[in-house]
């Protein structure tokens, strides 16, 4: 068993959609960044790749491409699936906490979950995805950014485990 850790920070921006774990969410603004800026899947997506000791997403996904301006992260989390399946890892479980002060994420999670069981075909069971606030300390409880950490648990299949022994 394989365990990363990721996160991912973004401020918040008028004239942005706000788009988290897949979902549009309406907002008066939205997060700033090259892509979607959908802190949530970036946060996933690290703890993916670093638990299978692989570059960041900075690395895979560079912020100078012009590929990938406004791109959709869940197209990036897609290409990070497969690039852990090319070195035969499987995905045990996933989860996420995000920082928000606004808006509340609760009546989304379950589409969320769906997007994120569809990309990686993991089982919605298996991907927690929780919400909480910044007790109003700092830039992210003045409601200027959002924040998320993800945390995930792989595996490689049994046919790769003695192959550099």
């Amino acid at each position: 068993m394989y365990i990363g850790f990721g996160y991912d920070v973004h401020r918040l921006k008028k004239g942005r959609l706000l788009i988290l774990g897949g979902v549009r969410i309406e907002n008066s603004r939205g997060l700033d960044g090259h892509s979607d800026a959908d802190v949530l899947i970036h946060a996933l997506m690290d703890a993916l790749l670093g638990a299978a000791g692989l570059n960041d997403i900075g690395q895979f996904f560079p912020n100078t491409y012009p590929k990938y301006k406004n791109v959709s992260s869940i197209c990036l989390l897609e290409f990070v699936y497969e690039e852990l399946r090319k070195q035969n890892f499987y995905i045990n479980n996933v989860d996420v906490v995000v920082v928000a002060e606004t808006p509340k994420i609760y009546p989304f999670i379950g589409t969320m979950k769906q997007n994120i069981s569809q990309t990686i075909k993991l089982e919605k069971e298996r991907i927690g995805i929780k919400a909480t606030t910044n007790e109003k300390l700092g830039f992210l409880g003045r409601g200027e950014g959002i924040a998320a950490m993800a945390v995930a648990s792989i595996g490689r299949d049994k046919k790769d485990d003695y192959k550099n022994l």
